[in-house]
């Protein structure tokens, strides 16, 4: 059995008025991530760390935000598709460990409902999915509020 391991990154612009997707759920707030598609940030995140874990680069790459196709695009079919594209190349999910920077709003009563919806897309056990959250103590853009981040690592086996 061979393993490979990815790591992803993604941040967006938090903003008055638009709408706060995150982990495949709509959060209720006062701001929202600007972005090209729905803008999740984690499941972005996620995405990233699966490419890179199979060598299928990133997912600009699979998914450029310079396309009409991907305009306001629910990330959860982004999701989709890239494990597509992964288990196409014969790998599949190990685990995954996902980390959410963000100051506001409070999201840990959210990350059970995160986790179930992740894990139905992926089609893997709720168990090999960690999310956790952090916030920056008020420190860098995350901590200003401007901004949200997600970190997610991945590790894939081919059998």
């Amino acid at each position: 059995m061979k393993i490979r391991v990815g790591f992803g990154y993604d941040v967006h612009q938090l903003a008055e008025g638009e709408e706060f997707w995150l982990g495949g759920i709509q959060l209720t707030h006062s701001k929202g991530c600007v972005a090209h598609s729905d803008g999740d940030v984690l499941i972005h995140a996620i995405c990233d760390a699966l490419l890179g874990a199979s060598n299928l680069r990133d997912i600009g790459f699979h998914f450029p935000d310079t396309s009409s196709d991907f305009k306001n695009i629910d990330s959860k079919i982004l999701l989709k598709k890239t494990v597509k594209l992964i288990t196409d190349k014969g790998f599949s999910i190990g685990n995954i460990d996902a980390t959410i920077a963000l100051q506001q709003p409070k999201i840990k009563p959210l990350i059970p409902e995160m986790q179930k919806v992740l894990s139905d897309v992926m089609e893997i056990d709720l168990e090999d999915l960690a999310i956790k959250a952090t916030t920056t103590e008020k420190l860098g853009f995350v901590g200003t509020e401007d901004g949200i981040a997600a970190y997610a690592t991945v590790l894939i086996q081919k059998l």
